[in-house]
């Protein structure tokens, strides 16, 4: 499954330089590359971050429950919570991992299709830097969102249906039903950890964004203290029949 999403990673970078060096405005101009600002947008990574990091974590966490592993891995470690914390952890690694790299080739990609353009790299360090730590902490945040809602939901299919509900539908329809509530969605808030977007100040997008992730994974954490090991048995049981 890594090894998908880099290839995933790669596709897009990939378009994203392709993009670069054949993409025009309406007007026929180039203006979307021709600030510092346009491409450190363009290169703004953060969200895909967090929504691969998401789909990978929330894969991970519910294919436990399909394959029948978490039923040793609890037996044999009676602590749920701590062996639940030890797979939320190694998603949180997983999660920076995949922002930075993903970022990273990104920005590879725009570098290298650039010279092709009558405009240079526009970014200072400083901001390439903003760009990868925005990226590990939204990819991290995403992980840890992802695998709650994997431990929650208990079907693959099911887990990534409601963290695309969670992430993509119901963020617009909250913030037409509440005012105000468009500046706290995960779109908006790892836009100001980019330095993309200036709606709420760096420190509160940062708990907020961490809030999110938090949240789900304290109900996941519940539900996997709440649960039957015997319930979880007949249900592995009953897939394997089914398959």
């Amino acid at each position: 499954m890594p090894w998908v999403f880099f290839a995933v990673l790669l596709a897009v970078s990939a378009m994203t330089a392709i993009a670069v060096i054949y993409g025009k405005d309406a007007d026929g101009c180039k203006t979307f590359i021709s600030t510092a600002e346009e491409q450190r947008s363009l290169m703004a990574f953060s969200f895909n971050a967090m929504i691969g990091a998401g789909l990978f974590a929330a894969i991970a966490a519910a294919r436990e429950y399909g394959h029948g592993t978490v039923i040793p891995t609890f037996l044999t470690t009676p602590r749920r919570v701590c062996a639940a914390l030890a797979q939320f952890r190694a998603m949180f690694v997983a999660g920076a991992v995949m922002g930075i790299v993903g970022t990273a080739v990104v920005i590879a990609a725009v570098a290298m299709a650039l010279p092709a353009t009558k405009y240079g790299f526009l970014m200072s360090a400083p901001v390439v830097g903003r760009l990868l730590a925005a990226s590990a902490f939204a990819g991290a945040a995403g992980a840890v969102l992802g695998g709650g809602v994997g431990a929650i939901v208990k079907h693959t299919g099911g887990a990534v249906t409601r963290l695309v509900l969670l992430l993509f539908i119901a963020p617009p329809l909250v913030a037409q039903l509440a005012s105000g509530a468009s500046s706290w969605v995960p779109g908006t808030l790892v836009n100001v950890l980019s330095g993309v977007s200036h709606e709420v100040s760096l420190p509160a997008a940062a708990a907020a964004l961490a809030g999110w992730a938090l949240v789900a994974a304290a109900v996941g954490l519940l539900a996997i203290r709440q649960r039957d090991i015997a319930s979880l048995h007949d249900h592995v049981s009953h897939v394997h029949y089914v398959t």
